[in-house]
């Protein structure tokens, strides 16, 4: 039976909110809402971060917590190394020196969720989940359909990444460009004419797979679009995308705070 690790990488330091994890959001901390949301639902959950003052936060809220190195280069490698950590494998450092002859079960899938998404549902989770029914699959993620409501303006901002998939629904191409392009029709037409998938950014790897994705080079088109996904398709991985129409409120700066506020006041 595969086993389902939900680790939630939270950083103190922001360029846009310094200490966002411990925000207040409806008088709890931004990062007790996300644990919140996930513990239960998976198998396990642990926040991974790089600083004392939210280990503290988490713990004295009942929640597991693992230190981790301030050197990441990404979420993802936080991830690889609170998954080491909480297994009790060791990790010595990004390139895990250490591990090269440990043997990473295909059958324990790490879920990363960001930790400034207090409003994740356990829908989105049990949707990533069940991209893991087929053990071909070495990554999934979610997107996000979206609808002539939307308009132009949202299908073109460039912080939301479009995704192109097969019929199999796995991932052919992640950018920050609206892909695919329709020819011939105004641009007002587009989202009426087909289905456009916004990336949401949540993801599952199964632990081997994450071992190995984390001691990749950066690629070229990853430099290109500053889409970390896109140096796992480059070198082969298979990305499964499951669907969510669920639209949830990340918290990137103040403003979102005020605005995820207003949005708890009114569930």
């Amino acid at each position: 039976m595969t086993k389902f690790i939900g680790i939630i990488p939270a950083r103190y330091a922001s360029t846009r909110f310094p200490a966002k994890p411990l925000a207040m959001l409806g008088g709890k901390t931004v990062i007790e809402r996300v644990y919140g949301q996930v513990v239960g639902v998976l198998d396990d959950a642990v926040v991974a971060t790089d600083d004392v003052r939210i280990e503290e936060a988490v713990k004295a809220f009942g929640g597991k917590v693992v230190m981790t190195s301030t050197e990441h280069r990404s979420g993802t490698d936080r991830c690889f190394e609170a998954y080491c950590r909480v297994s009790g494998i060791g990790y010595d450092s990004p390139k895990c020196p250490g591990n090269d002859g440990y043997e990473f079960s295909a059958d324990e899938v790490i879920v990363n969720i960001q930790g400034d998404e207090p409003f994740i549902q356990p829908q989105q989770l049990n949707a990533v989940r069940d991209c893991f029914t087929d053990k071909s699959i070495d990554i999934a993620t979610l997107v996000k359909p979206f609808v002539p409501e939307d308009g132009f303006g949202a299908l073109e901002n460039v912080n939301s990444p479009k995704v192109v998939v097969n019929k199999n629904m796995e991932a052919l191409y992640f950018s920050r460009s609206i892909i695919p392009f329709t020819r011939g029709k105004d641009k007002n037409e587009w989202l009426a004419g087909h289905t456009y998938y916004k990336h949401i950014g949540l993801y599952a790897y199964r632990a081997n797979v994450l071992k190995q994705i984390t001691s990749l080079p950066q690629s070229s088109l990853e430099l290109a679009e500053s889409l970390e996904q896109l140096r796992w398709l480059e070198n082969g991985y298979k990305i499964k995308v499951g669907i969510s129409e669920i639209e949830t409120i990340g918290i990137d700066t103040p403003e979102d705070l005020e605005r995820a506020e207003e949005f708890l006041k009114s569930i």
